[in-house]
């Protein structure tokens, strides 16, 4: 059995390769090899990921994410592609979609919406807009948890998140399908495709506010 995630991760380098190593992405300042480079640490080297939340290995893992965006595009591209090594639990289709699918969905639309103007969205079939609403279910609290304003997310068919209770400076709703509000979860309304409902001050206080798992 393929996994969503799996999926997304070939679609990605499907894109990765028709795009090279030097397009633009959401990650700003990362270009497209920067964004393959860490998406190979995060996969295959536990020992320099750390250096994410461990100011002291910081230094390390900068060295590494620079050494492997140096490969050649093809090889890089390849080792995004593979995957975790065979020893690693994320080889199990289950545990890579709860660990993967909206990391790799995030940062397929960070490249195929790096240049932040309009355009044709891909389409994104049932089966995975289902599984991206269940992620984002399981962690929109935790996303919108420094909000100083209420947020609901909902969709058009009537589904609803409270991913934060009302406060004195009011509620704002973001709708739109599970795919865009999981963008904006993650800290990309600038490029989400949602209607927002809510004062104009209640809406720029959400949007200054850090958002996101991090």
């Amino acid at each position: 059995m393929t996994s969503l995630a799996r999926r997304e991760r070939f679609s990605l380098c499907d894109t990765f390769a028709r795009t090279g190593p030097d397009a633009p992405t959401l990650c700003s300042p990362w270009t497209t090899a920067d964004l393959a480079a860490h998406l190979v640490i995060r996969d295959r080297r536990p020992d320099l990921g750390v250096g994410i939340v461990l100011p002291p290995l910081a230094g390390r893992l900068e060295d590494g994410m620079k050494e492997y965006a140096a490969k050649p595009w093809a090889e890089l591209v390849d080792l995004v592609r593979s995957g975790p090594p065979v020893w690693s639990p994320l080889r199990v289709p289950q545990l890579d979609d709860v660990a993967n699918l909206s990391e790799y969905f995030v940062h397929h639309e960070d490249v195929l919406r790096g240049d932040e103007t309009p355009g044709p969205r891909r389409q994104v079939s049932p089966e995975l807009s289902d599984a991206l609403w269940s992620q984002l279910s399981r962690v929109a609290r935790l996303c919108f948890r420094r909000s100083p304003v209420g947020v609901v997310l909902s969709t058009p068919d009537g589904r609803r998140i409270h991913a934060r209770g009302t406060t004195e400076l009011g509620t704002v709703v973001l709708e739109g399908p599970p795919e865009e509000l999981l963008l904006a979860a993650f800290g990309r309304h600038r490029v989400a495709d949602l209607e927002v409902t809510g004062g104009d001050d209640a809406v720029a206080a959400l949007w200054a506010a850090p958002v996101g798992l991090g």
